[in-house]
């Protein structure tokens, strides 16, 4: 036999004595043949044993007649600050100091009305609905083309010298710079600009 074969050997005869022993050695439930008190029977515990624990339905009245210390009053209030604080005194202003009050606004008068155009400025606005093309010379005379927008067309005028314009001004001069008119009534002269491709009186 060899030497594996023996420790094999002795291992199985070790493992046949244990599993022998804790099979004896198990601890098997007894049993009693009389109980030595009935069930449903209160036991009173034994002398020595832990005190009996008060019944909890029942009424002390003894303890109304206790007597308890009376308090004798705080010691601490747990609501005040650790920190006092004193409040500082602060001194009234004088009347004499405080700033005199701000009188309200005074009313803003309304701005008096723009005064009514002059002559001038009428007639000029009156022209600027011509426009002035060009002007052709024939002899000592002169006559000027103009446009007026009626519209989505365009009516063309040949104005001379002595001619009527919008009904209430009368050419009176013309040169290659300007043209003069005056107005019917009052006989103001006004002297209009004449620039190729643009409205009179600009």
């Amino acid at each position: 036999m060899n030497r594996q074969k023996l420790i094999l050997f002795v291992l199985l005869i070790v493992f046949v004595i244990t599993l022998a022993w804790s099979f004896l050695h198990v601890p098997r439930q007894k049993s009693v043949a009389k109980l030595p008190v009935a069930p449903g029977v209160r036991t009173s515990p034994a002398k020595g044993g832990a005190p009996a624990q008060p019944d909890e339905n029942k009424i002390h009245l003894d303890l109304l007649d206790r007597e308890f210390p009376r308090f004798t009053g705080y010691q601490r209030n747990i609501f005040q600050s650790l920190y006092r604080t004193e409040a500082k005194f602060v001194p009234p202003i004088p009347k004499a100091a405080l700033p005199p009050p701000v009188p309200p606004p005074a009313a803003v008068a309304p701005a008096p009305p723009p005064p009514p155009p002059t002559p001038e400025q009428l007639a000029r606005q009156d022209m600027a609905q011509y426009t002035f093309l060009g002007f052709l010379k024939k002899g000592a005379k002169k006559i000027i083309f103009l446009s007026q927008k009626q519209g989505q067309n365009n009516e063309f005028f040949l104005v001379k010298k002595g001619d009527r314009l919008a009904g209430k001004y009368v050419v009176s001069e013309i040169t290659d710079d300007a043209l003069t008119i005056k107005t019917v009534p009052g006989d103001n002269e006004v002297i209009l600009p004449l620039v190729e491709n643009k409205a009179l009186g600009q």
